[in-house]
């Protein structure tokens, strides 16, 4: 067993043992607290956040972290975990249960393993760099789709879309060329079901590394394209990712860089 594999099995325990927690205060009222106009924050946040950067940073005491709820450990090692213990915590505080734990792994920079579970149906999505993708233990690939007018999408709106109308003109383009376009409140989420064919492409801006990190390297390794709308390779510290199963990836930026 590699190095990285060895993290990995380790990170999907601490991703299943976040989602109980997650499962657990799902069925509660709970403590909600805005960090913006629209963006929420709960109880169930910082005690996931809590507990996976608890766990791991004992069995890697070496490594840096960075997570959602303004946890930043940097010291320059090789190894960087990035962190969301809750994406989709607006899904999560109103009752909708599309929302899951995502932990991605940097070695030395670049993408090197990613897990995400969703604690509401069971599913876990996970991929190390070089070594494919799997959902539910099942290996996964990007759909077939090569036309974008047959293509179901996904994407997501940025908290401040009152007052930027962030991905609202790339919306209105995009929706006039494709088959369809689903918002389910997870970029994490919606990368995986691209990489399993549920989606045939993402995109979306003003995301941050822990919105990207584990997905980007899922869809990766199902045989995906993850880029910026410029083309340049993922890179999880940029605020923008196109996504796609690569057939439909040329028109999908097209589109989106279309005035």
């Amino acid at each position: 067993m590699s190095e990285i594999t060895a993290m990995l099995e380790t990170a999907r325990g601490v991703a299943l043992e976040a989602g109980a927690l997650l499962r657990e205060k799902y069925h509660r009222m709970p403590e909600i607290h805005y960090k913006g106009e629209i963006n929420l924050v709960t109880e169930a946040d910082t005690a996931a956040q809590a507990l996976i950067f608890d766990r791991l940073s004992k069995a890697f005491p070496g490594h840096d972290f960075i997570a959602e709820e303004g946890l930043k450990s940097l010291t320059g090692a090789a190894y960087r975990w990035i962190i969301d213990p809750l994406d989709g915590t607006t899904n999560f505080a109103h009752k909708v249960p599309v929302f899951c734990v995502s932990i991605g792994l940097e070695r030395g920079g670049e993408l090197a393993a990613g897990v995400v579970h969703n604690p509401m149906t069971g599913d876990v999505f996970w991929a190390e760099a070089g070594a494919g993708a799997r959902y539910n233990g099942r290996p996964i690939r990007v759909s077939a789709a090569a036309d974008l007018g047959r293509a179901l999408l996904a994407t997501g709106f940025a908290y401040d879309v009152w007052t930027t109308r962030c991905n609202i003109d790339e919306h209105a383009r995009m929706i006039m060329r494709c088959q369809g376009i689903r918002r389910c409140g997870s970029a994490a989420l919606d990368l995986c079901f691209t990489a399993c064919g549920r989606f045939d492409g993402f995109w979306e801006l003003k995301l941050s590394p822990w919105d990207t990190a584990a997905g980007a390297v899922i869809i990766r390794e199902a045989g995906g394209t993850v880029t910026d709308f410029a083309g340049r390779p993922v890179d999880v510290y940029r605020p923008e990712v196109c996504a796609s199963n690569g057939l439909i990836h040329e028109a999908m930026l097209t589109v989106l860089n279309s005035k």
